[in-house]
């Protein structure tokens, strides 16, 4: 199986983990927020497959293109 790496697109900081881990996920499903500038932005899957791992936990600090999952494609 492939492992497929989700990074997010913004540095800030972790609200919300909906998805959890072995959980199966689509394309474009949100697997977490990251909580910047005041808003709410979803980190999506960017394959489909099962949710492996979340390497961050709530209110975790990331920075910018920071792996917070991996998914088995």
């Amino acid at each position: 199986m492939t492992e497929i790496k989700i990074k997010t697109e913004v540095a800030g900081r972790i609200c919300s983990i909906p998805t959890a881990i072995g959980a199966s996920v689509n394309n474009g499903d949100d697997i977490l927020l990251v909580e910047a500038m005041k808003m709410e932005i979803p980190v999506t899957a960017t394959a489909s497959g099962k949710l492996k791992s979340v390497l961050v936990k709530i209110d975790d600090m990331v920075a910018e293109e920071q792996v917070v999952a991996v998914i088995e494609a």
